[in-house]
């Protein structure tokens, strides 16, 4: 029940974050009505996230910087399989073929440190929740 809560937390977490970050770029082009957007199967790729907690426990006394570099490759390979699956069947919801530092349209290198930072939030969201839910049982 905690992994499914956990994979319910980072899916959720993870379309607030892509509707900020989208509704950001309509700053840049002086778009104040701020639309952020997302797609359905952003959830469960967020979702997957909730990975991050065993990974956790297993590397908390490893500084936050190099946990962060960690999580933003675990995410990196993560985007490119799900992105690449998804473009089969023309289904994926991104495509930057435009940018500088893509690969193959399915990553941007230059997004490791928001991956990072993600990753990090994720962490520390999965830890709070976990640990609120040894004081207070379901």
């Amino acid at each position: 029940m905690k992994k499914l809560k956990d994979f319910f937390i980072c899916g959720l977490t993870g379309w607030c974050m892509e509707i900020l970050f989208t509704s950001a770029e309509c700053f840049k082009r002086k778009d104040s009505r701020f639309i952020g957007q997302t797609s359905l199967w952003m959830f469960p790729i967020y979702g997957m996230a909730s990975c991050i907690r065993p990974i956790y426990e297993k590397i908390k006394k490893v500084p936050a910087l190099f946990r962060g570099c960690f999580y933003s490759l675990g995410i990196f390979s993560f985007e490119y399989i799900s992105g690449s699956l998804l473009k089969k069947f023309a289904a994926c919801p991104w495509d930057y073929s435009g940018a500088k530092t893509n690969v193959n349209g399915l990553i941007r290198l230059d997004y490791a440190p928001l991956w990072m930072a993600a990753g990090l939030v994720f962490e520390r969201i999965l830890v709070r929740a976990n640990r609120n839910r040894d004081h207070f049982p379901s």
